[in-house]
């Protein structure tokens, strides 16, 4: 896949190449015919219960922690994260969520961010003050969708097939 150069004008460094690939696959892959509406995979995963929306939070999760440990500053991830998690929480609610995963392209603000972090030098602060804190937020989030998503998935079986026989 050809590098990619730059997003909203501004220079994508070569530390950041990998993150922009990614991003571009989860929000911007693909464009809607005759229109200049771009998606990616984000909103595609999202029409799998449960487990569709908690990859995609686990991949922005990831993306994230790359940023950090580029040296994002902590302003900058306290941004990311409240992206990542609007595209969460919305994502969350069927139908609505993924026509907003279209336009919202958390991932992509993410990237514009880091971007602007990294080259224009906006977004100041260190980020080691809330790493951690904000890695366990993420952990609990994570374990708390995959225990909603086992439970929604246990008791629709159950509904189904009330005797047990599957």
């Amino acid at each position: 896949m050809p590098a990619i150069n730059e997003i909203e004008g501004k220079p994508i460094p070569p530390s950041l190449q990998k993150i922009a690939k990614i991003t571009k696959l989860m929000d911007s892959q693909f464009r809607i015919p005759g229109t200049s509406i771009t998606f990616g995979i984000d909103p595609i995963l999202g029409l799998i219960p449960g487990l569709g929306d908690l990859l995609d939070y686990g991949i922005s999760a990831f993306l994230l922690v790359a940023m950090v440990r580029n040296g994002a500053s902590g302003k900058s991830v306290a941004k990311m994260i409240l992206n990542i998690t609007i595209d969460g929480v919305v994502g969350l609610v069927p139908f609505v969520g993924r026509f907003f995963d279209v336009f919202y392209k958390a991932n992509r603000r993410n990237l514009i961010l880091a971007v602007e972090h990294f080259e224009e030098g906006k977004h100041q602060g260190s980020a080691w003050p809330i790493v951690l804190p904000i890695l366990l937020v993420l952990g609990l989030i994570f374990i708390t969708l995959s225990i909603l998503t086992f439970f929604i998935v246990k008791y629709t079986l159950l509904f189904l097939f009330p005797t047990g026989g599957i």
